[in-house]
């Protein structure tokens, strides 16, 4: 991390601000999400072409990879925990231009992310076996999923800080450097797994081993950007704040990220399970479903990424004519997205199938109407997803938490129980459709009232809470 702590803001961090605060929102919008966007496609690319190289080593070796994918998920929500919750913060705090308070959150929070990661990694390791098994792993996944994930803990630590340099970047206006960062990674990714698969013969072991050196060259990309002293914030190890207080607000701040991963991670585990009770090839089937999604979610997650620093800047300069026109914009684009891609997969949902279901009609069975019906979903979305970021940017955790929670976690967890048991494998298919239109309910709900919030300051009139109270 770089040595020097600059007390006042560079060119840099003023270029920003004015580009911040006075760009025509939908462009700015755009610019600071495609970046994003693109990074969590190649991600979600990579994901799924992991997919296709490993169903060659049968349906039991895919359906390890969706049970190990929601550790995976868990240790990217280590990261982006820490990340927003420093972000949330810094963005605010870049639009107030306190940029010491800055420098100590960001410096603060990447040392916090690495002792996180490295605790988190030693105890799953110490109990990986009865873990893998309480996630869905069967006797014949086991084997293959062990080999995976005890690959992917090796590199956790690094896996997570990436994720929490990404976010910061985000913060700061900067998504195209994060966007090259994992962008790279995850091309590089794409390349090399057959190699390690296929070329070295590692098998399962050679996917993981992919994942953990490619996240490593993200890593040293993203970290290289603050070794050079570029953008708003400045790392330094003399800036960490050992104050329990700083520690406890970034976690309170990084809740409602950690509550959406988290739950998102439980809902995959409690899916596998259920999934399991069906065999193999549903198991299987389901995630390559979630990893198709995944394809469509990073285009609304990156436009609500790019969303967030030009909400969070212009809260914290009280430009609240900005802050609700953003707010707009981001949504009517979101519809946009999530409908043409709900349109497309709907149709082809056969074809995408079976590109992984290598022959297994088992698995094309329950894979089609499961991506149908999420498809159809994913156009009320938009609700969903930038609901819960504008509460997290502007640091309301309570509303944030209880929006995080409500998709996978509130409505998907009893579904997942209640619907494979009462309609038997189409309920199963029809768990994440259904939670989501459920979610959009509360969501959206809170989304209104946030909005009608935006209307009034934007008029001048009062609203209890003054636009750093939660700074």
């Amino acid at each position: 991390m770089n040595s020097r702590a600059p007390s006042s803001p560079s060119s840099d961090a003023d270029k920003t601000f004015a580009r911040l605060t006075t760009a025509p929102v939908a462009p700015l919008i755009i610019r600071l999400g495609v970046p994003t966007m693109m990074s969590m496609l190649v991600t979600a690319l990579y994901n799924t072409a992991a997919a296709f190289y490993v169903a060659s080593l049968g349906t039991s070796a895919i359906a390890a990879l969706g049970i190990v994918f929601s550790l995976q998920m868990f240790i990217q929500a280590l990261g982006i925990m820490v990340g927003q919750g420093c972000a949330s913060m810094t963005s605010r705090l870049l639009g107030a231009k306190d940029y010491d308070r800055v420098n100590r959150l960001a410096s603060t929070g990447l040392l916090t992310v690495g002792v996180i990661a490295v605790t988190f990694s030693l105890i799953a390791l110490l109990f990986l076996t009865p873990f893998l098994r309480l996630i869905g792993a069967t006797e014949t996944i086991l084997p293959y999923a062990w080999d995976y994930a005890i690959v992917i803990l090796f590199g956790a630590p690094v896996m997570a800080a990436a994720f929490t340099l990404n976010n910061l970047l985000r913060s700061e206006g900067l998504a195209f450097v994060g966007m090259i960062g994992l962008g790279a990674g995850g091309i590089l990714n794409i390349l090399v797994t057959p190699i390690f698969i296929f070329v070295f013969d590692w098998g399962m072991s050679g996917a993981a081993w992919a994942t953990v050196v490619c996240q490593f060259i993200s890593f040293v990309i993203l970290l290289s950007h603050y070794w050079r002293g570029h953008g708003s914030i400045h790392l330094s190890v003399r800036l960490v704040d050992f104050d329990l207080h700083t520690h406890a607000l970034i976690l309170k701040n990084g809740i409602p990220s950690m509550t959406r991963n988290a739950c998102a991670t439980v809902a995959a585990c409690l899916l596998n399970v259920v999934a399991a009770g069906f065999g193999d090839a549903a198991v299987a089937a389901m995630s390559v479903v979630g990893r198709v999604m995944m394809i469509s979610n990073a285009l609304l997650i990156g436009l609500g990424q790019g969303f967030q620093p030009v909400l969070g800047y212009n809260w914290g300069a009280g430009l609240f004519v900005r802050v609700k026109e953003s707010l707009d914009a981001t949504l009517k684009m979101g519809y946009v997205i999530m409908i043409s891609g709900g349109v497309v997969g709907f149709i082809f949902a056969a074809d995408i199938v079976h590109f992984f279901a290598v022959g297994d009609s088992e698995v094309m069975d329950v894979g089609v109407l499961a991506l149908q019906l999420q498809c159809l979903a994913s156009v009320i979305m938009p609700l969903n997803i930038i609901g819960n970021m504008a509460y997290q940017v502007l640091g309301r955790a309570g509303i944030a938490t209880l929006l995080a929670a409500s998709r996978q976690g509130l409505f998907f967890l009893p579904l997942a129980i209640i619907l494979p048991y009462s309609f038997g494998i189409e309920g199963l298919q029809a768990v994440p459709a259904a939670s989501e239109v459920l979610a959009s309910l509360v969501c959206g709900y809170y989304l209104y009232k946030l909005r009608c919030e935006f209307v009034v300051r934007a008029r001048g009139g009062n609203v209890p809470k003054s636009p750093m109270a939660n700074r």
